[in-house]
């Protein structure tokens, strides 16, 4: 049966996140992996991936977790990765209140980010629509706006051109990866320079989302907005001046949100824009 262990709701005070990414966790890994592929080596996997995981980090563990899945999945790319995606558990029925048992899948992103662009990996076979495909499905379980990233990053209009699709899905898992994934300046990730240069291609993005039903994906689009006003200010305020005409409540809140950091270093056109979106 496949599944992931539990794990709190929120951070504990004193306990390390790469907790999550321990024995449990790799052990029940490799459990998922051999029910649906039974000649997945369990127990060697299990030894070799947590030699020497003591005195690694989250990120660090990631990392060392997706190497060790590729040692041990078949060496062809698109193979392995469908391995993976048929070890998922099912997707998350809501957006809030998930707690921080999704990170179980933290090796899954990174084992795309690591080698979904790698074409010697893949027979010669560009292996771009595979790992888009497969951050699709695990957007859904866990967020890939890191995994993402580097695909935006080596082929920014194909990646968009899927964004540009995905932003009307009727999945806000898969909604809000548009949003958060293209941000310019994703805290704990590399920054998109080409963003940062110019935002005008992730702002059809923005005005698809802005009213979306689900805070969830309202916040990403708030955080996004914000991320611009740090290196394009008048563009990140038109943004939200245009998005003031007839707003709802919760647009309101949208560019609140997305003004806060201007509002603090005393922008007087943001201090404007914010009360009149009170």
């Amino acid at each position: 049966m496949l599944k992931i262990p539990e794990a709190p709701m929120s951070i504990q005070k004193g306990v390390p996140l790469k907790l999550l990414l321990d024995q449990e966790a790799v052990t029940q890994l490799a459990q998922n992996i051999h029910f649906v592929y039974p000649s997945f080596n369990e127990s060697r996997f299990i030894d070799e991936t947590l030699r020497n995981i003591e005195d690694l980090g989250l990120k660090e563990r990631s990392a060392h977790i997706a190497m060790s899945l590729k040692t041990f999945l078949p060496q062809v790319y698109s193979e392995a990765l469908d391995i993976l995606l048929k070890s998922l558990t099912p997707p998350l029925k809501a957006t809030e209140g998930n707690g921080l048992a999704g990170l179980f899948y933290m090796p899954h992103c990174r084992f795309i980010e690591e080698f979904g662009g790698d074409i010697s990996y893949n027979n010669t076979i560009d292996p771009f629509d595979v790992s888009m495909s497969a951050q699709y499905e695990l957007t859904t379980r866990f967020t890939c706006e890191y995994s993402v990233r580097p695909f935006i990053v080596k082929d920014e209009s194909r990646t968009l051109q899927l964004f540009y699709q995905w932003m009307n899905d009727e999945n806000p898992h898969v909604r809000r990866l548009c949003s958060e994934g293209t941000r310019p300046r994703l805290p704990w990730a590399k920054k998109i320079d080409s963003f940062i240069s110019n935002p005008t291609p992730c702002i059809p993005i923005l005005e698809c989302l802005k009213d979306d039903p689900d805070l969830y994906v309202r916040r990403s689009v708030a955080n996004h907005v914000g991320d611009i006003a740090k290196d394009n200010l008048e563009v990140a305020l038109s943004l939200c001046e245009k998005w003031l005409e007839n707003a709802s409540p919760e647009r309101k809140w949208v560019i609140r949100h997305a003004l806060r950091n201007p509002v603090k270093r005393n922008e007087k056109r943001a201090i404007e824009l914010r009360i009149a979106a009170k």
